[in-house]
């Protein structure tokens, strides 16, 4: 976990957000935000993200605003992009994303 000179800590999340890795994601996230008042999870290394994946950072947001914490995630991936966008749940992150994935896709005419 980095940190930078505003106190916000940085965790990068190296491996994909799939069932496989969510357990261990789960112990390692609540961890680190149990070390500081906010986090920033950085997941552009996660080039997969299934429904566990989504839920863990659901359980996380949630988790955050209850301690009255600051969980910021950042640096999406395509994929997760992509599986917020088709869930509609970008709102609920409320976090910045730099181009919806439904964006870059070509608009078709009805």
């Amino acid at each position: 976990m980095e940190s930078n000179s505003t106190g916000i800590k940085r965790l990068p999340v190296m491996e994909d957000m799939t069932i496989y890795n969510a357990g261990a994601q789960k112990q390692q996230i609540l961890s680190a935000l149990a070390q500081t008042d906010f986090l920033e999870l950085d997941l552009q290394a996660a080039t997969e993200m299934d429904t566990a994946g989504l839920q863990l950072l659901l359980l996380l947001k949630r988790e955050a605003v209850q301690q009255g914490k600051q969980l910021s995630v950042i640096n999406h991936s395509p994929r997760v992009q992509q599986i917020i966008d088709a869930c509609s749940l970008a709102g609920t992150f409320g976090d910045p994303m730099v181009i919806s994935a439904r964006a870059s896709q070509p608009s078709q005419a009805l």
